[in-house]
């Protein structure tokens, strides 16, 4: 026999709502499936679980669309950072700034590779860490580095810093509402639980393959075993053939 799949998404779930809210606002009461004080429930519960749901999505929709934007800075400023501390390392190279300058930059007076700027705290990390070094170092009376100069510098990565914090507010933002559609899906399942029960404990004294074709208008889903494909198919065409008789 076909057995009955609960909705495991939320657009499922909000189908399966809808249907039966919209049996309740076609049918009298005596003509519905569920009960009066169901309907009310779920004209309660259904405006308020659409809502956050959509809000849910729209959140997801905006840190997407920032998503490509926070790339693009972050990149940008990982270079910057990459070639200043290059551009310090070559300067080194050729003799014209001694090795002590490293530490300023938070580097080891012997480190002649570019630390790793993998990750976002990498990124934080190091930029703030040469932007300070730099500017201790000028403190000194030391001429600037230059191309990139560290002003510019600063400039690609307070820029990323307000895009990563952006970036995060619209994460946070998202999980929150995440959390908040989690929680009603709970309540979203039992309502629909309790629905389907009742819609087919209603047409109960019908046939089977006549049960589940009423019970499909409140949004029931049945599915079927691989080895039952030709029975839904039978099953339908006697369906058939009894309406039209």
């Amino acid at each position: 026999m076909p057995y009955r799949r609960l909705p495991n998404t939320d657009s499922a779930r909000l189908r399966a709502l809808n249907c039966a809210l919209k049996q309740g606002s076609i049918l009298s009461p005596i003509d519905l499936a569920i009960s009066q004080a169901l309907l009310l429930r779920l004209r309660a519960f259904m405006p308020l679980f659409k809502q956050t749901v959509d809000h849910q999505r729209e959140t997801f929709r905006r840190q997407t669309q920032n998503s490509k934007t926070y790339l693009d800075v972050q990149k940008r400023a990982k270079l910057y950072i990459s070639h200043f501390i290059q551009v310090v390392n070559l300067a080194i190279l050729r003799g014209e700034l001694k090795p002590e300058v490293r530490k300023y930059l938070g580097m080891r007076e012997n480190q002649t590779t570019v630390p790793p700027l993998n990750t976002e705290a990498d990124i934080i990390k190091w930029g703030d860490l040469i932007i300070k070094g730099e500017a201790s170092r000028l403190a000194t009376g030391a001429s600037p580095i230059t191309n990139p100069t560290i002003a510019l510098v600063r400039v690609r990565f307070d820029d990323y810093m307000r895009t990563y914090h952006n970036q995060k507010s619209l994460q946070d933002i998202y999980n929150r509402a995440s959390l908040k559609v989690a929680d009603m899906r709970k309540d979203a399942d039992l309502l629909i639980v309790e629905t389907w029960n009742q819609v087919e404990a209603y047409f109960s004294e019908l046939s089977p393959a006549e049960m589940r074709a009423k019970a499909t208008v409140y949004g029931l889903v049945y599915v079927y075993r691989k080895n039952e494909k030709e029975l839904e198919r039978a099953e339908k065409k006697l369906l058939s053939d009894s309406l039209e008789d």
